[in-house]
């Protein structure tokens, strides 16, 4: 009885937290609660000099002299040879630099006006604005869809949007907001083009067309962080430039519609499949859709902060932390994201999480102060307002012991909690459909002192290859070059039914450990029964990996082992990685043949993990000795 009661409210929680957004007001009642926008003043107006004398005035002067600095600055075109980089030679970086660094300087001219307010940064402004508005394309060509229609090159007639093309509407609507008098006496065509083409170019394709972004695709993939954080754009610059007030609750109440469809398929505990390294544009730019609509609306919205599936994606930030530098990185994330400080310190007061407000204010530095988020960046004006309380908050890091993901599948452990010192372990399961997917089921990392002894590869550079047919041609996506098994020659391919079962964990004082059978993950023809895998730190001791395998016929196979640090063999049955200290890997000797290579990097996509682990990556291959059929196998990692 107890069982079907859990199951029952279970059931009803769910319902409940469907279309936590767009189910809570009608459009009726929505449109009374949205302030009109010439009514809307989300931060002070640029006149309000009372409002202004509140913002940091550290950030104000460094702000300033930075855009001192771009005063003459010569507004680059983006060549369509640029562009074509993308199909010629998967180039994307090229374009990328110009456009990104155009919307820099945009960005830091308007804040330093707006500090100011004398108007010598009005021209670089105005000429900042007309050179966006005459680009062909505000996106990337690396987002552009797929086919012959486009090759490298964005059809004018047919605008759609994608994250860059959406961030820059929020920069042209803050020009609009701030120095909308200012532009109207040099003349109101400036104005005129900044709404006409962010009407043509962003409100008109997401108003009429259905984009992949919006909802789950036709496989079943869960839409991925392009969904909140474009939406947060689109819903920036909507409350800003939209003045017709039907079209402007019409789009906020689409947006609500296609956040839920993000945020409803999403896992209860929270867990980001993209990583650290995407949760900055994933959880955190729903938070920060909700933090602009409390805005827009009164605070109408604050309910969002009180449910539980909210709450946990955003604590997913610092339970998913290694160390002060490192983070977990397993498929596309970073091993050493940027944490965006002000940003969490807000998710966290509005969420009441001390621990993750804590959090927040230690990555805050004086080097915030000078400078400002180029993506997300409406998250400016928030912190401008708040650098005096950043700067009286507690700071500190949580560094949770133990913590369990159901649904993503994941396990983390450290030897102990609110400390990095000895051993930490993450584990997962999961399937090869997720997010930014690796090949990677049954993947661990060890880190020991908050620095990395065995690693995830995380991902290199982007490139045209990186989101393409040709993505599992890149070594570091393979699960050959994961910390799993190759079977009979055979790697783990791509797709959702390639999946960890059999999957439990545990935990206690002394170890916590992750059990998954991984056979599910690989191909028929690898011949695999049953691969049961225990991924277990014995804290303050070692941790251990412990395989029992059974396959359809004798066969062999290889474990394989990645780091960034040279490896030697010191005896049978032993190898030591030369980390900052010496680990051993001990191995049975009369089962397991091992062979160390240095893995080449010569290509675009290597110069990321380069960049990440320094130019020397090492892959241990522990091969079996003879044919097995069904065998145990042991590998600990120990000081």
């Amino acid at each position: 009885m107890r069982y079907l009661l859990s199951i029952l409210c279970l059931l009803t929680f769910s319902a409940k937290a469907q279309n936590l957004l767009s189910g809570k007001y009608p459009v009726a009642e929505l449109k009374q609660l949205l302030v009109p926008q010439a009514k809307w003043t989300p931060f002070p107006r640029l006149n309000d000099r009372a409002g202004w004398a509140k913002a940091d005035p550290v950030s104000g002067k460094a702000i300033i002299q930075k855009a001192e600095g771009f005063i003459n600055y010569e507004w680059p075109g983006v060549p369509a040879i640029k562009s074509l980089q993308i199909v010629r030679n998967g180039n994307r970086s090229e374009y990328e630099a110009i456009s990104f660094k155009k919307r820099e300087v945009l960005g830091t001219l308007l804040l330093a006006e707006i500090y100011e307010n004398k108007g010598r940064f009005i021209d670089p402004i105005i000429n900042g604005v007309w050179s966006v508005c005459e680009e062909s394309f505000w996106g990337s060509p690396a987002h552009l869809p797929k086919g012959p229609q486009y090759m490298g090159l964005h059809d004018v007639s047919a605008p759609f949007v994608e994250l860059f093309s959406a961030e820059t509407a929020t920069f042209l609507a803050w020009v609009d907001y701030f120095l909308g008098e200012k532009l109207d006496a040099v003349s109101p065509l400036i104005r005129k083009r900044i709404y006409s083409e962010t009407n043509r170019r962003i409100f008109e394709p997401l108003m009429t067309k259905h984009h992949g972004f919006m909802s789950s695709n036709a496989a079943g993939r869960r839409p991925n962080n392009w969904n909140p954080w474009i939406c947060s754009n689109w819903l920036n610059a909507v409350l800003l430039l939209e003045k017709d007030d039907t079209k402007r609750i019409a789009a906020v109440s689409k947006i609500l519609g296609v956040l839920d469809n993000f945020l409803n398929p999403h896992p209860a505990d929270g867990g980001c499949d993209e990583g650290p390294g995407y949760w900055g544009a994933a959880a955190a730019s729903l938070y920060d859709n909700v933090s602009l609509l409390n805005l827009a609306s009164n605070n109408a919205f604050t309910y969002v902060y009180k449910d539980e599936k909210f709450r946990n994606m955003g604590q997913f930030i610092y339970k998913a932390q290694i160390s002060e530098k490192y983070f977990l990185n397993f498929a596309d994330a970073d091993p050493q994201p940027g944490m965006a400080a002000s940003m969490i310190y807000r998710y966290g007061k509005d969420i009441s999480d001390p621990a993750m407000m804590e959090f927040g204010a230690y990555y805050m530095t004086d080097k915030d102060k000078s400078s400002l988020g180029r993506f997300h960046y409406f998250r400016n004006f928030f912190s401008l307002f708040m650098q005096d309380e950043f700067d009286k908050a507690a700071k500190g890091l949580p560094l949770p012991g133990d913590v369990w993901w159901p649904d993503l599948q994941v396990m983390v452990s450290r030897d102990q909690a609110g400390s990095t010192k000895g051993f930490f372990v993450a584990a997962k399961g999961g399937h090869n459909d997720e997010s930014h997917n690796h090949n990677d089921i049954g993947n661990y990392v060890v880190y020991y002192d908050g620095l990395p002894v065995l690693i995830d590869i995380g991902r290199g550079s982007y490139t045209a290859k990186t989101f393409s047919n040709k993505r599992y041609e890149i070594w570091y996506n393979c699960s050959d070059y994961h910390n799993v098994p190759t079977v009979n020659g055979k790697t783990q391919p791509p797709g959702a039914e390639f999946k960890a079962t059999n999957v439990s964990y545990k935990t206690s004082a002394a170890a916590s450990q992750l059990s998954l059978d991984i056979a599910a993950s690989y191909p028929a023809d690898a011949g695999i029964v049953k691969w049961q895998r225990n991924i277990k730190l014995n804290k303050g001791k070692n941790v251990q990996v412990e395989d029992a395998l059974q396959l359809k016929a004798a066969g062999d196979y290889t474990e394989h082992l990645m780091t960034c640090f040279p490896v030697e063999v010191v005896k049978p049955g032993t190898l030591v990685v030369h980390a900052k200290q010496d680990f051993f890997i001990h191995y049975p000797a009369k089962r397991l043949q091992p062979t160390i290579e240095k893995v080449s990097m010569e290509t675009m996509e290597d110069k990321g993990v380069i960049e990440k682990w320094g130019p020397d990556i090492y892959r241990i291959n522990l091969k079996s000795i003879g044919s097995v059929s069904k065998e145990n196998i042991g590998i600990t990692i120990s000081k």
